[in-house]
């Protein structure tokens, strides 16, 4: 019988075995591997420079947590700043935990921290809105009124205060998630965005980055529970009903039998990518985001889609 000991130092106290490349590590081992995984994919992506001040999208959950805490890293080494936003939408039983953990992770860390609310933004709340469709025979999913107004948050809150990155906590799962679901869907718009980073040329939009694009999600949970962080792991109540929870689904299952198929998934999309990328940009040009002429924001067309939205939910809920 084959005695199970860390590769790395030799510990008998090992806490995961990575199918995927025959690793065993103990606690210690692994938390370092995560750690320097992140800060490695940082540095050769590019992500940040020597003083950019970065806003962490922090949820209180699993991913944005870990990101703060290993981001964190470079603020202590005065490499960058740091500030968090965390966005309240409006779901009862459920973000409630997410935002006292979020406020605590920040105090403790000496980062400010901006809570922004549906209320407060828009005089209503997600579980509103879905009451309100549920009535309609046209219903929308929470997903997509939640996408976008989460989008719109994000970008103003880092305007506002001058970042020059916005990081969110997207991790590997994330990741061949939405490359699945937009191959299946047809949305060669959406996958030619899909990387590391944004690129818009539009200077009102800050950078987006994903330093946690290649760790797994059940590896960043474990990093959090082997380091002692406080987390909210509960789901969003509405995501069970979403396209890509159903993606999420058969991912994870077709890895119980093929440990490596979410690597095998993203490594093979970077590699066609830039072919998807120059074929799509040779046939749609598009033209310069224009001002939303309701709310001021980029948009591509007179109206931002955020404020299309806008007018069916108050025409929905009375308002």
């Amino acid at each position: 019988m084959t005695e199970t000991i860390c590769t790395q130092c030799g510990s008998k106290h090992v806490v995961i075995h990575r199918k995927y490349n025959g690793q065993k590590l103990c606690s210690k081992c692994f938390r370092k591997s995560i750690e320097k995984q992140v800060l490695r994919t940082i540095k050769k992506e590019k992500l940040v420079t020597k003083g950019d001040k970065v806003l962490v999208g922090l949820s209180g959950g699993k991913d944005s947590v870990a990101l703060l805490k290993i981001l964190n890293i470079l603020k202590e080494k005065n490499i960058i700043t740091l500030e968090a936003v965390t966005i309240d939408e409006g779901i009862s039983g459920y973000r409630e935990e997410g935002i006292r953990i979020a406020k605590e992770t920040a105090k403790a860390l000496d980062i400010k921290h901006h809570i922004v609310s549906f209320k407060d933004k828009y005089n209503f709340t997600i579980d509103k809105i879905m009451e309100a469709e549920a009535k309609c025979n046209d219903a929308q999913h929470a997903c997509t009124y939640c996408g976008v107004f989460r989008r719109q948050i994000f970008n103003q809150v880092a305007r506002d205060v001058n970042a020059t990155k916005l990081a969110t906590g997207h991790n590997l799962d994330d990741e061949t998630q939405s490359i699945v679901m937009n191959y299946l869907e047809g949305n060669v718009n959406n996958m030619v965005r899909i990387g590391y980073k944004t690129l818009s040329q539009d200077k009102r939009f800050t950078q987006k980055i994903k330093p946690l694009r290649k760790i797994p999600e059940k590896e960043i949970g474990l990093y959090v529970l082997e380091s002692g962080f406080e987390v909210h792991f509960d789901g969003c109540p509405y995501a069970h009903e979403s396209f890509r929870m159903e993606i999420g689904d058969f991912i994870r299952e077709t890895t119980l039998k093929h440990p490596t198929i979410m690597y095998s998934i993203l490594n093979g999309f970077e590699k066609i990518k830039p072919a998807i990328k120059k074929e799509y940009m040779a046939n749609h040009t598009g033209k310069p985001n224009g001002t939303c002429k309701k709310c001021g924001e980029p948009a591509s067309q007179d109206i931002c889609k955020s404020c299309k939205f806008l007018e069916k939910i108050y025409e929905k809920i009375g308002e």
